[in-house]
């Protein structure tokens, strides 16, 4: 398969050192650069590319902002001289990324995950934190979610329903077990084998029947069942 690419960084000579690293690849076929994010926009725009090689760290504007104004189903493939710690979110939407100076056979790596359907949680990934960013589709598009905008998840087969402060939800291909394992347990808390919340959106808890319990969340319409064998763990973290 051919993938159009784009590539955005504001220093020339990065640029130039990418494209030479990407030429020895048939399957990547460059059709545009930019050099900050306001000219990214509108050469998006125009090429419709599948694929964006985006730096991180630009003057203005950063590459997370022009992730956020992308309307279009890209995939990005981040290119930055960040840690792996720094942007150890990013592995949990399968977003792929580069570190500087980019080496030939990580980027070839890169390059055949392009086709590869998205793949599970990294186990020796480490912890996510309150304030890291995910990387999640939304619509026809994806953008950053901070780990402390989520309201709630709910399992839904292979697939997690996450839903957000400001009211959103979307769904990601991964099973709620591993979001559990990569939460931050000091915020977030299982109370049902379907159900994990965010327990500074707990508004109160009623108790309900079969020794079941309501939990009641703000901006939360309808209650989440709690079952017995998680109220203590609820109680012990709210304390």
């Amino acid at each position: 398969m051919k993938w159009n690419a784009v590539i955005v960084d504001d220093e020339r000579l990065a640029r130039n050192k990418l494209r030479s690293l990407l030429a020895p690849h048939p399957q990547i076929r460059l059709v545009g650069e930019a050099d900050s994010v306001d000219s990214a926009v509108e050469i998006i725009e125009q090429t419709r590319p599948d694929v964006v090689f985006l730096d991180i760290q630009m003057p203005g504007k950063s590459g997370f902002e022009l992730v956020n104004r992308i309307i279009l189903p890209i995939k990005i493939i981040f290119v930055t001289a960040f840690d792996e710690y720094a942007i150890r979110a990013f592995e949990i939407n399968a977003l792929d990324y580069l570190l500087k100076p980019v080496n030939p056979e990580r980027l070839a790596k890169a390059i055949e995950r392009l086709d590869a359907p998205p793949t599970a949680f990294d186990k020796s990934a480490r912890p996510l934190e309150y304030d890291d960013f995910l990387f999640l589709p939304f619509g026809d598009s994806s953008r950053f979610l901070r780990v402390r905008e989520i309201k709630y998840i709910r399992a839904a087969d292979v697939y997690s329903e996450i839903f957000t402060a400001a009211g959103e939800k979307t769904l990601v291909l991964k099973p709620l077990n591993e979001w559990e394992e990569r939460l931050p347990e000091k915020h977030f808390v299982r109370i049902h084998r379907s159900t994990i919340i965010n327990i500074e959106f707990v508004e109160r808890v009623e108790k309900s029947f079969n020794y079941s319990f309501e939990v009641y969340l703000r901006g939360v319409d309808e209650s989440l069942t709690m079952s017995r064998r998680y109220a203590a763990r609820l109680k012990d973290r709210m304390n």
